[in-house]
């Protein structure tokens, strides 16, 4: 059947899950003792070079137990202010993140690498306390990035030491060998459709769609992860915004650009016009690299305006370019610090993807790597110019038939030979950690709120926070 696949323990071939330039990579040495560093020394350093961070809610925080958000992957930018001051920008934090099959093994004896840590930690612990009795399988869905889902499921059978299906669950498929009947999934095996009690998944469009929100089928993420998020940007913003009020007084805040959220289409020429005609505008539940527009001229902004939507509300951020070339916002212009300059003395846009779970241990990073953008950094822009081939640094590309591919040229590895041109050090990978954890638990946090003390998912609240007619009509709550 082709897009079910029963594995079994033992099925895991290393090859077949990383990227070939990735497996046959050398961890950077730096990387290595970042992952390997206890939390009690990251806090040390952390509050060392931030002495007005209060230790105990930086301790909370990252031993913050998530009951929904599991998971996460956040992609940062490395920016600095005209005053020269460096920090992590958060642009998103993904619900099911891709990350492992562009990360070196950080030991060479294990050749699971972090897809069993990140099993061993967290899917296996969720399964420990299940409270659904439902009498079935074990299942890991899907509908983008094969080579790493597969994987996962591969690693689960081995961990597990049981059969897993590994089924597509695409958004448009044609007779689905995965549905949901009274919350509970199914899988057609055989021609017999089989209960699972827990799944893993990495479905990325419009989960909610087909994912009830109060799916008795336990599942990492579950699509109140995404709501809240994890693949919502407008709620993300608005959860941000929260928690950082609650964290202003601990001096702990998410870094994030300046945010406008429920944007009509038609109000947008007048916030990008506030942030001195150049912004980013998304579309607040796509993914990988879809529906994020950056405007730094006239034309693109036509250009984008003569576009159709499926959505009513959007988001403008301001833009973080080149010291030419930056959204003004009230706390001043953010550019990018860029790669360290090529022999052609080119500097690139890249952005770093740092991959942590929620574990017994608190939240602890997996696996981390970066990404760079397809054409140089210019110093100054012209109106001809294509503003996202020097920005977009995203390496997902969707075909015309709907499928995925990867353009892995702009694959910046955390090895021997790439990770240098990155021009980071381990107190910026500290700090990448530690936005990510605060984005998660921002999610989190969001995510309880969104569930009443039954379980039930509160659709008035949500609506509240994101009235948006043609996203509510696809939620799917049982």
């Amino acid at each position: 059947m082709k897009n079910l696949r029963v594995i079994q323990p033992n099925d895991f071939e290393p090859h077949l899950h990383w990227y070939p330039k990735a497996f046959n990579a050398t961890i950077h040495p730096m990387i290595s003792f970042f992952l390997s560093l206890e939390q009690d020394r990251i806090i040390k350093r952390y509050c060392h070079l931030h002495p007005t961070v209060n230790k105990e809610k930086l301790t909370e925080v990252l031993n913050h137990k998530s009951k929904y958000f599991l998971w996460a992957g956040a992609d940062l930018l490395n920016v600095t202010s005209a005053g020269g001051k460096r920090q992590m920008v958060v642009i998103e934090n993904n619900s099911c993140p891709s990350g492992q099959k562009s990360m070196p093994l950080v030991d060479d004896n294990k050749e699971q690498g972090s897809y069993r840590l990140m099993i061993e930690r967290t899917f296996k612990p969720m399964l420990k306390n299940l409270r659904n009795k439902i009498n079935g399988g074990l299942a890991v869905i899907y509908d983008k990035n094969p080579m790493e889902v597969s994987g996962y499921a591969e690693v689960i059978a081995d961990v597990m030491q049981e059969p897993v299906y590994y089924v597509s669950f695409y958004k448009d498929e044609e007779d689905p060998s995965a549905k949901f009947v009274d919350g509970i999934l199914h899988v057609l095996v055989e021609n017999e459709w089989r209960p699972i009690r827990a799944a893993f998944r990495y479905v990325t469009q419009k989960p909610w769609n087909r994912i009830p929100i109060n799916s008795r089928t336990k599942i990492l993420n579950p699509t109140i992860a995404c709501l809240a998020g994890g693949r919502n940007k407008m709620v993300a913003a608005k959860a941000y915004d929260i928690f950082n009020a609650e964290l202003s007084p601990f001096g702990l805040k998410i870094n994030i650009p300046e945010t406008i959220w429920d944007v009509s289409k038609n109000e947008i020429p007048l916030w990008v016009r506030k942030l001195g005609g150049h912004a980013v505008i998304k579309v607040p539940y796509s993914n990988a690299g879809q529906g994020v527009y950056t405007i730094v001229t006239q034309d693109e902004l036509d250009a984008f305006m003569k576009l159709e939507f499926d959505y009513d509300l959007f988001i403008v951020q301001s833009l973080i370019g080149n010291s030419n070339w930056s959204s003004t916002t009230p706390s001043g212009k953010l550019y990018h610090v860029g790669t360290i300059p090529d022999n052609k003395n080119q500097t690139f846009v890249a952005d770093i993807r740092m991959m942590v779970s929620s574990t017994e241990k608190g939240i602890r990073p997996l696996c981390t790597y970066a990404r760079r953008a397809e054409k140089p950094l210019l110093d100054n822009i012209s109106s001809s110019i294509d503003s996202w081939s020097m920005l977009g640094t995203n390496l997902s590309i969707k075909n015309q038939d709907g499928t995925w591919g990867s353009d892995t040229n702009r694959l910046v590895l955390m090895d021997r030979r790439d990770f240098n041109k990155l021009g980071i050090g381990l107190d910026d990978l500290i700090e990448c950690y530690i936005q990510t954890v605060l984005s998660m638990v921002a999610i989190d946090k969001m995510a309880q709120t969104l569930v009443n003390k039954q379980g039930k998912f509160r659709m008035k609240l949500f609506k509240s926070l994101n009235d948006d007619a043609s996203l509510l009509s696809e939620i799917k709550v049982n």
